[in-house]
């Protein structure tokens, strides 16, 4: 059996914001009963669930997977839970894709949750545990130092200043007032975002996405269904991953070429040949404000080095020839780490087919690209999105 086209049908999000009331379930159904409102679908015609969502610590309960399935809408259900880090709500978009394009479902849920507040005493307690005993531990790493190590390489690299890599969290933090579920949609100017606290030098907090609780899930479903369920699908044209090593110390950080290899399967997987000419709008992964350029470089789409020219440009603007994160991207729209990246396969969606409100780009876009990376600087998963 040859691979079916598979196509975005519906999708919903939960506001991203620190919530004290609702359970990482509640939150879950929430975002399912969107999607599947949004394409007047129940959930006895969905065949099944694919969902992702961090280790148990993050959530503060057990058996998490088990543990959100009904509020999925997993209940009887075939189900699925992936794991790759910042990278995995484009990753379990990839999973599902799989599942419809092989031809065991026809319809299936793609759910990403994850209720960061409630990790104890914060996300980094969990993070230091994640790198390698020997090599690393001893040094006290957490990401913070870590992607300052990057974003030094990165600026040493090709001659950055502070201010270059400052300018994307004035851009997404603007364009993120004009998003519904947005955490910190603002107006600053480089010269706020230089004086605000340094994490870790050269981090500053105004560059950094922040602690988030939110959710999201998308509806697919097979070419000859998907047409039943709207007369606007939105197909998933490529799809693309990598997994590097986890030891970040022996690679070049100035670089990310797991994402250029996950694009470059997508792209081909896409038929796309001229990247900067073909793709509209661009969501990558942006939870400090320099992995916005770094990921642009990755995915082929500036020189490089170049990405921070072509944001000073505007290149990159909402109402550029390039928009990148036009929907606020996680530094404004917030970072609940599993569901980020779908939340950006979520925009797409709604680019797509014009209904991004006072987020929508101009004129009609065909083509959207969504990328997310996560683990230890490693892993790198791209989605190419059309009309």
């Amino acid at each position: 059996m040859g691979m079916r086209r598979v196509a975005v049908v519906g999708a919903g999000m939960t506001k991203f914001m620190r919530r004290a009331l609702e359970t990482p379930r509640e939150l879950a159904f929430e975002a399912t009963r969107k999607a599947l409102d949004s394409c007047e679908m129940t959930l006895d015609r969905v065949d099944g669930v694919v969902h992702g969502t961090a280790p148990d610590a993050f959530d503060g309960v057990h058996m998490k997977g088990e543990y959100l399935l009904d509020g999925s809408g997993a209940f009887r259900k075939p189900y699925m839970r992936g794991y790759v880090g910042g990278g995995t709500g484009v990753f379990v978009a990839a999973q599902g894709w799989y599942h419809i394009a092989s031809g065991m479902f026809d319809t299936l849920l793609v759910v990403a949750e994850e209720k960061m507040s409630t990790c104890q005493p914060h996300p980094q307690g969990a993070f230091i545990t994640i790198f390698d005993n020997f090599t690393e531990r001893d040094l006290g790493p957490n990401l913070l130092w870590i992607f300052a190590l990057e974003m030094q390489r990165y600026m040493h690299t090709y001659g950055l200043s502070i201010a270059d890599i400052a300018q994307v969290s004035v851009k997404n933090k603007r364009n993120a007032i004009d998003h519904p579920s947005a955490q910190l949609g603002g107006e600053l100017t480089i010269e706020e975002v230089l004086e605000s606290e340094v994490l870790a030098h050269p981090v500053h907090r105004l560059m950094v996405s922040p602690t988030s609780d939110g959710a999201c899930a998308v509806l697919l479903a097979a070419e000859g269904v998907a047409e039943k369920i709207t007369d606007k699908p939105v197909w998933i044209d490529g799809v693309g991953w990598n997994l590097d090593t986890a030891h970040w110390t022996n690679r070049d950080l100035c670089y990310p070429e797991y994402v250029e290899n996950a694009a470059r399967m997508a792209y081909d997987m896409a038929g796309i040949q001229e990247p900067r000419k073909e793709i509209n709008v661009v969501e990558p992964y942006d939870p400090f404000a320099y992995k916005e350029l770094h990921h642009l470089e990755g995915l082929l789409l500036a020189d490089r080095g170049q990405a921070p020219q072509i944001t000073s440009d505007g290149v990159t603007a909402r109402n550029g020839n390039m928009p990148v994160c036009p929907s606020g991207g996680l530094l404004g729209v917030g970072n609940p780490i599993a569901a980020a990246g779908l939340m950006k396969i979520c925009e797409l969606f709604w680019q797509l087919r014009g209904e991004a409100g006072g987020r929508q780009v101009p004129g009609t876009p065909k083509k959207g690209l969504a990328q997310a990376w996560g683990d230890l600087m490693q892993v790198g998963t791209v989605v190419i999105m059309g009309v």
